[in-house]
Parts: structure tokens; C-alpha cells; sequence
């Protein structure tokens, strides 16, 4: 009996990137729209193939960010494999997707094969009244999910707010990020227990309503201990699903 000599199968090996930032105190992710098939006209991550066979996987992803989207100068971490087959009506495609979160992005400009370039608020994009293209509303929640983990573990948060600014403001990002609403006074005891997360900075400033608030900046800790549980902040809903706070 002769063996049949083994082929490898064929398999196209993808980027998608997940960029998140904050907007008018709200979180958003950059889509773009596409501009060819399949999925033309729809929403969909910034993305695509490989060149060939000697481009670095994280080096697709910088230059399909920069060609779709024309962002440059973003730090980028593996956010995870996607590779279920069917995910891509063009044949087996596994993608390997990346997650940014950074402050102050500017707007993006299409390029290539994306028609459109644009930030869209995350409950929109995640929302069952809006498709995405492929499979990329899962990409999408599994890369907030992430964000969500990393403030209540690292001090990424105060990279969201001016050089000094009061817990008040530093709270708006984690319910940016975090979607809830958090109680304040909970909000202000946590951080202050978080050892070396802010630290006090400058006079006071008066708020809109008139009274002094003081003003903190970051402080020199990266990992937070203890770390800014999200449950353990959030305002309570009463039975009707209204915030009591």
C-alpha cells in the first residue's frame, strides 16, 4: 500500500485590531468601513492578510492600522486567536487579533480597502441592532472585556486625564470604561487604599457646583494593590432597574 504524501491544508492567517479610546467620556472603538468583498458597505475592524510568508505578525498589524485607518505610534498586545472554520466565506482563516487603549487618538482616515474610517461608542457596536463584519462584534466585547480587567488591576485610567485632575474626574473614566455608574463615596475610599495610584497635587479647584476639590496626579505604582473591583462600585438598581444612587 503507498502512502499518500501529506499536504498541508490551506489556511490564510489574518490581523484584526481592536482600538479603544475615550470620547466624550465614552468608550469607543475604531471601525472601518469595507469598502470590498465580502461584507462590502459593512462595519467591521481594521484588518487583513499577511504580504507573504516573511512579514512579522505584529508588523502586518501596524501597517493594516496605518493603511486603513492611518494611525501610527500605537502600542499594541495580543489579544487573542480567532480561527473557528466559517468564521470567513472566503475559506479558513485564522486571525490574530491585537487591543489598544490609548488617550487622545486622532480621527482616523481610510485607506486602501476600508470606504470609511470611524470611532463608534462601544454600546453601539455592541449592540444587536448593529453588524459587523466576520465575526468581529465577538472581537469587539472580548477586547472591552480586557480593558475592563486592566483599569481594575493596572493605573492605565489616569492615563485618560490631564496631568493633575480630582477623583471626581478620574471616576468618569472608570465609568467610561466600566459602563456603570459607581458611588462616589466607595469610589473615593478605593482609590485612596490603592497604595501609590494618585497622589495629591497643587491647590484645590473649585468644580462646576462651586465647591473645592482637591487635585491628584498619577502616582509611581503600575499594578494596583488592592485592585479596583468594578462590582464592588457600582450604584445598586432598584427593582424597576432605575439607579438608586
Amino acid at each position: 500500500m503507498t502512502d499518500t504524501p501529506w499536504e498541508p491544508p490551506s489556511i490564510l492567517l489574518a490581523v484584526d485590531l481592536v482600538i479603544l479610546t475615550l470620547r466624550d467620556a465614552r468608550l469607543h472603538v475604531l471601525l472601518v468601513e469595507r469598502g470590498v468583498a465580502p461584507y462590502r458597505g459593512t462595519l467591521a475592524l481594521p484588518g487583513g492578510f499577511l504580504r507573504d510568508e516573511h512579514e512579522d505578525i505584529e508588523a502586518a498589524a501596524r501597517r493594516e492600522l496605518f493603511e486603513e485607518a492611518g494611525l501610527v505610534d500605537v502600542h499594541l498586545e495580543t489579544l487573542g486567536v480567532y480561527g473557528e472554520p466559517g468564521r470567513d466565506p472566503r475559506g479558513r482563516v485564522v486571525s490574530v487579533a491585537y487591543l489598544a487603549i490609548a488617550p487622545h487618538l486622532p480621527e482616523p482616515v481610510a485607506g486602501t480597502d476600508a470606504a470609511d474610517a470611524c470611532w463608534t461608542a462601544v454600546d453601539d457596536a455592541l449592540s444587536s441592532g448593529t453588524e459587523l463584519a466576520f465575526d468581529h462584534q465577538r472581537i469587539v466585547a472580548d477586547g472591552v472585556e480586557r480593558a475592563r480587567t486592566k483599569i481594575e488591576h493596572t493605573a492605565l485610567a489616569t492615563a485618560f486625564c490631564a496631568e493633575t485632575f480630582t477623583i471626581s474626574e478620574l471616576q468618569q473614566v472608570y465609568e467610561a470604561v466600566w459602563g456603570v455608574r459607581l458611588d462616589p463615596r466607595n469610589f473615593y475610599r478605593k482609590v485612596q487604599s490603592a497604595r501609590g495610584f494618585i497622589v495629591a497635587d497643587g491647590p484645590m479647584r473649585r468644580t462646576p457646583n462651586g465647591r473645592p476639590a482637591r487635585l491628584f496626579r498619577a502616582g509611581p505604582v503600575h499594578a494596583l494593590y488592592p485592585p479596583m473591583i468594578r462590582l464592588a462600585h457600582a450604584v445598586p438598581e432598584g427593582p424597576d432597574g432605575l439607579d438608586r444612587g
